[in-house]
This record gives structure tokens, C-alpha cells and sequence, in this order.
């Protein structure tokens, strides 16, 4: 099934310049990048992104990392594309990260992991509408889509 799904490329990323290694990554993969844009993070999106981390004794500390530079948000598409970004994102301690995954490769921290994916279909809709206008992401068909997937596929 085609998806869209949300990468947020962290500061850490951005401090690193990864950011054309990462994005290089996705796209060799075959994933289509339809939004791109580069933000600044402030208390108010960041309180509604991790709602779910509000109590923790650490959120001040991942809202500061977050705050360090801008970030570049992402909405990558292709067939089970949450599924296929997970997988070369890598788990979320780099320390524990396989080798050839993105934070497998390039970090060695839980918190300055490189990168933000969504996690489900549900996470990434609501993200995705968090951080991009709907004319933000586009619909085309790249022309390398027949050389990625069986006709079946897509």
C-alpha cells in the first residue's frame, strides 16, 4: 500500500551536515520525497509533538535538543513507506542501532539520534498535518517508478 509518512532530520543532523546522507539514503531505497522544508522548532509545536513526553523529567531536555537549529521535515512516499523508514532509521538508541541503519551509522546517543520518523499510519497522518499545509505536499509520479516496483505494487 502507497503511505506517506513524516522524517523530521533532528539538530543533530543538521550540526553534523548528514543532512544529504540521510536524505541520499531514503531516496536510493526508492521512497519519493513529496515535501521538504527546513523549520524552526518552538515550545508550542514541540509541547504538541511530544504530548506523550510532557511529565518525563527529561522532556526540557529533548525540547532544548530540539530547539539547538533549525530542522528539516520530510514526507517521504512509497509502498509501506512507515514500515521501510523504520527500518533504515534504525531503533532509537544509536548505541544500539544495527550497522548499515541510519542511527546504526551515525550516532551513538539516545537523544541525539539524527532523526524522527513516524511510527504507525495514525502517528503519521497527524504528524504529517502538524508540520506541512496540505499544498506543502505534492503528487507525482517519479520516472524511475516502474524501475522500483512490479506493476502489481504501486
Amino acid at each position: 500500500m502507497m503511505q506517506k509518512t513524516l522524517v523530521i532530520l533532528k539538530p543533530s543532523a543538521i550540526q553534523r551536515s548528514l543532512v544529504g546522507e540521510v536524505i541520499s539514503r531514503f531516496e536510493r531505497k526508492g521512497l519519493c520525497l513529496v515535501g521538504i522544508k527546513m523549520i524552526q522548532l518552538d515550545d508550542k509545536i514541540l509541547n504538541e509533538h511530544y504530548a506523550h513526553l510532557l511529565s518525563k523529567p527529561f522532556f526540557k531536555r529533548i525540547k532544548d535538543s530540539m530547539m539547538a537549529t533549525p530542522v528539516i521535515v520530510c514526507c517521504w512516499e512509497g509502498v509501506d513507506a512507515i514500515q521501510v523508514v523504520r527500518t533504515l532509521t534504525g531503533c532509537t538508541n544509536g548505541r544500539l542501532a544495527a550497522p548499515g541503519t541510519i542511527r546504526g551509522d551515525f550516532s551513538i546517543s539516545q537523544q541525539e539520534n539524527i532523526i524522527h520518523a513516524s511510527d504507525s499510519i495514525e502517528s503519521a497522518e497527524v504528524e504529517l498535518k502538524r508540520f506541512f499545509k496540505p499544498d506543502e505536499i505534492f503528487e507525482y509520479r517519479p520516472a524511475v517508478t516502474d524501475a522500483i516496483y512490479a506493476n502489481d505494487e504501486y
